[in-house]
């Protein structure tokens, strides 16, 4: 089968001001040692990952005081030149959402604010003409009228059960426009059944590939950016045809984060969906 990528545009945040200071989800540990230069250095093998993939990358500014502002998939989600900003759960990561929607109103995107917690394309991830919309532990349930009502695709609600999961991009990744991989176990059983309904082709994840955040990975219909670590599901990957690149983020995932955490598709217009 002949896969064709299609070229992206990334927002994504140095993560010079990257540290574990605070426990917010079961990743986080602040007595555990993080080794921030490593950090860096692992992000910018990312980011020219993709810029060899021939993708765009847009950078934000990190702000100090915040270290888990790297992960900008969770600062909003963006669709059809639409940009809808983010409101966290957690006081700690407040702070986050006026810097991303600051960056969201230069770059003259149409801008929407949050009426409910949103904590973005951490939990919303666009699949064809779906939106899957994650909630359980992040995200407010009463969040997805509002992105259906903002951007206009059906939006599915996907329940999260597991806490390590706690985002539905450390459970589901998307492929292309037709196919996702995910851990079954992270979603509840009426959840299950709708993944089986819509994707009965879809690519199902190992526990062991999940626990190093095999899933929270980047697909752009022939690649697929992930965790060095998820060696089983990267061969699941490969069997059905796609390329796969693995990243070494190991001192990101010490605050849950990989690949995916890192990366906020920028979707200018319906051309590019």
């Amino acid at each position: 089968m002949t896969m064709d990528a299609t070229s992206q545009r990334f927002l994504m945040c140095r993560p010079t001001y990257f540290a574990v200071d605070y426990a917010i989800n079961p990743w986080m540990d602040p007595s555990a040692p993080v080794d921030a230069d490593l950090a860096i250095r692992q992000w910018e093998q990312l980011r020219q990952t993709y810029l060899d993939l021939g993708h765009t990358v847009e950078l934000i500014d990190p702000v100090a005081g915040l270290p888990d502002m790297v992960f900008a998939a969770n600062g909003g989600t963006v669709i059809d030149g639409k940009a809808m900003a983010v409101q966290f759960r957690d006081p700690q990561r407040a702070d986050e959402a006026p810097a991303y929607r600051a960056w969201f109103e230069a770059a003259g995107f149409e801008l929407y604010d949050p009426k409910h917690v949103n904590e973005g394309e951490g939990d919303v991830l666009l699949v064809g003409d779906y939106l899957l919309a994650g909630t359980g532990f992040r995200t407010a349930h009463a969040s997805h009228a509002q992105l259906q009502e903002v951007f206009g695709y059906p939006v599915i609600t996907m329940q999260l059960v597991d806490p390590r999961f706690y985002h539905l991009d450390t459970a589901l990744t998307v492929l292309d426009e037709r196919t996702v991989a995910y851990l079954p176990e992270a979603f509840s059983p009426g959840s299950q059944a709708v993944l089986r309904r819509l994707f009965p082709d879809a690519v199902h994840a190992t526990m062991a590939d999940a626990e190093v955040l095999g899933l929270n990975a980047v697909g752009d219909g022939r690649h697929v950016v992930l965790p060095a670590q998820a060696t089983d599901l990267a061969a699941k990957l490969r069997d059905r045809g796609y390329e796969t690149i693995g990243i070494d983020l190991s001192e990101l995932r010490k605050a849950g984060g990989g690949p995916k955490c890192c990366t906020l598709r920028l979707r200018q217009g319906k051309a590019s969906k």
